[in-house]
């Protein structure tokens, strides 16, 4: 049971967290538009092709890298050092890879989206370290914030540093805080003349930080009062790490990324100048959320990659490998395997240009198409990575230098695998995504029915009511008409043509579901996290199916038009139609756990192995850990007391 404090901490966590979202649209979403019932087929067809000057940059500087790659990147021994190389990265910063977003006007190669995505995606098939050393310095470092909320004098000033190669964190997560910054201990506290913060806490998790030499800290900076109520601030200041008091206490070791930079940061009363504030005080979530909102499309780029890579190895072994008496890919439980791994590296590719491609227009609000980027190709790469390991078998669980001493083709599945696990983590777990869209899928109908459900003083209860009805009575009868858009495609093949339909009749489908859960449940919805997950994984296969389906014709037209030789049309109707068929498939289960499900036995158990209940299963394993690890219980807080526990439930 939730106590007083619980819930008030909970209310305060979710103010927070409103306030820093963004609460317009000013452009189209393909995402937003979906789940209001609109399939926006324009927004994704014709496909964006990118120009051939812009392509010509990045093909340019993705040879550049190759060299570099191939003279000072060992992924193998970065592996089984755990050392990145230092020449490797004074060579990057040679090449201006720190550089690749910035402006040119500040120092930067001024690259666009779609040419840092592409770039991403080629070092992520050969090696991820070197991935995150440069997606945490200018996907969420200093660069991007300052790019978007940054002052002149902040650009000039740190802009051509960090192009240079002065590398840059973004320190958010906490030891006790993840994704609940209203829980955030680091504070930054103004001086009485208002010149400079001291900034005192610790960060936890920062990608870059041992090695940094400026850092994005978010730090709680004093409350504003709102109708008397305080509300919490988040502020987002450029530190730099040569300042007296910032201090690396502990680098973090993995399963994966052996190379990676990161440790736990403690400042100890750091005078932060205040003209070093990025945006406004208060700002720093809505920064963080921003910031993100193109930084997270460096997970899915290098995700696309490495399925990308590893096609190749899934062709090679399930044609090679003979076991009784035909190639193993002609075996039906294998070949679904390779096939799905095909298709959905395939629709990968699709979506996650589609959205560099949005992020590089001024008129895209890519909030959504970007958690669903990066939900979609982490959860479905990882997938990918683990038929891959099972095709391969033992050679899948063996490391690439072991099957090299042993004269065997060097798979490395094993290793990238631990590298990519952390996807679904980094940059907002595929929870925090699930919970990201969800929020915003309901956003209509929260903006007309909690105004009067939570009806504010002053506030005329008829004429929130008169609002709310003109809306549903105009735009509710349309998601049961039939869709009338022209979709305006020439080579995709009759089936194909049948998924385009079927996303925009679904998309009405979606729209209505979602209405009518929000009218079941009301303001308890949004303890329904399931429900809302479904309807969540329906949108996102909805944007990959239209991102998909466009993307195929836009090949097929390449075909048509000389320009793509090599392209086989029927095994390309095939691809688009294997991921088609899945998508619905897995889009009508999701309606159907809507309707009938067990979710409520989820928290029960969940709660039962909360209060112990299950102690007996682990009866006869070894308890506690080797000895000299022991010592970690100190540090613990006492467990609550079964009295201390009835005290704090008679509170509520």
């Amino acid at each position: 049971m939730s106590t007083k404090e619980d819930l008030k901490a909970k209310d305060a966590a979710m103010e927070l967290a409103e306030e820093a979202r963004e609460k317009e649209w000013k452009f189209p979403s393909f995402t937003a538009e979906m789940f209001r019932g609109r399939f926006r087929w324009d927004l994704v067809h014709p496909y964006p092709e990118q120009s051939e000057e812009d392509k010509k940059a990045g093909d340019e500087m993705i040879e550049k890298i190759k060299a570099m790659l191939e003279e000072y990147v060992d992924p193998i021994e970065i592996d089984k050092t755990g050392e990145y190389p230092r020449e490797a990265l004074e060579k990057m910063k040679e090449l201006g890879l720190f550089g690749l977003k910035i402006p040119k006007e500040y120092g930067g190669l001024g690259l666009s989206i779609t040419n840092y995505g592409r770039i991403l995606s080629f070092i992520g098939s050969y090696c991820q370290s070197t991935i995150t050393w440069l997606s945490a310095h200018q996907s969420i470092g200093v660069p991007e914030p300052l790019r978007h909320f940054g002052t002149e004098e902040q650009k000039k000033k740190y802009l051509p540093r960090v192009a240079k190669g002065e590398i840059s964190a973004f320190a958010l997560t906490e030891p006790e805080v993840g994704s609940d910054p209203a829980r955030m201990k680091t504070t930054a506290t103004p001086s009485p003349d208002g010149s400079y913060y001291l900034l005192n806490g610790t960060k936890l998790w920062t990608t870059n930080g041992p090695d940094a030499d400026v850092i994005v800290v978010m730090a709680k900076t004093p409350p504003k009062i709102v109708n008397g109520k305080e509300i919490p601030q988040i502020t987002a200041f450029i530190v730099e790490t040569s300042w007296p008091g910032v201090e690396v206490v502990k680098r973090c070791k993995f399963m994966g990324l052996k190379g990676l930079s990161n440790g736990m940061l403690r400042f100890n009363n750091v005078k932060v100048p205040a003209e070093n504030i990025i945006g406004k005080p208060g700002m720093g979530l809505k920064i963080a959320l921003t910031t993100l909102n193109t930084g997270r499309l460096g997970v899915p780029s290098a995700g696309v990659g490495v399925s990308k890579r590893f096609l190749e190895d899934a062709e090679w072994w399930a044609k090679n490998r003979v076991q009784w008496g035909r190639p193993i890919g002609q075996h039906q439980e294998i070949a679904k395997k390779i096939a799905n791994f095909a298709a959905n590296t395939f629709a990968m590719q699709a979506m996650v240009h589609v959205v560099c491609s949005f992020a590089d227009k001024k008129n895209a609000d890519i909030r959504l198409e970007a958690a669903a980027a990066k939900y979609f190709a982490t959860e479905f790469g990882w997938q990918g990575m683990d038929d891959l390991l099972q095709t391969l078998g033992g050679r899948g669980y063996e490391t690439a230098e072991s099957l090299y001493n042993r004269g065997e083709r060097p798979f490395f599945v094993e290793r990238v695998m631990r590298d990519m696990r952390v996807g679904r983590i980094f940059e907002g777990s595929s929870e925090i995504m699930h919970l990201i869209m969800a929020r915003e899928a309901v956003d209509t109908h929260f903006q007309l029915v909690m105004p009067i459900i939570k009806k504010k003083k002053g506030d005329s209860l008829l004429k929130l009511l008169w609002n709310a009805f003109k809306f549903y009575a105009k735009w509710y009868p349309t998601l049961w008409l039939p869709s009338s858009i022209e979709f305006n495609v020439k080579y995709l093949n009759s089936t194909n043509r049948d998924h385009l339909r079927y996303a925009a009749k679904t998309c009405k489908r979606l729209a209505r579901n979602i209405f009518h859960t929000m009218a079941k449940y009301g303001p308890k919805l949004e303890e329904e996290q399931l429900i809302l997950g479904n309807y969540v994984d329906i949108g996102v296969d909805l944007f990959v199916m239209a991102c998909c389906l466009s993307y195929a014709e836009h090949l097929l037209k390449k075909k048509a038009e000389g320009k793509f030789s090599d392209l086989d049309e029927n095994a390309l109707q095939l691809l688009a139609d294997l991921f088609c068929k899945n998508a619905r498939q897995r889009i009508e289960n999701s309606f159907k756990a809507v309707k009938c499900n067990h979710n409520y036995m989820y928290r029960k158990v969940g709660d039962a192995l909360l209060e112990g209940k299950y102690r007996w299963l682990v009866f006869d394993t070894y308890s506690g850990l080797p000895p000299k690890y022991r010592d970690y219980e100190k540090n613990l807080p006492a467990p609550p007391t079964a009295l201390e526990n009835s005290k704090e439930e008679a509170k509520v």
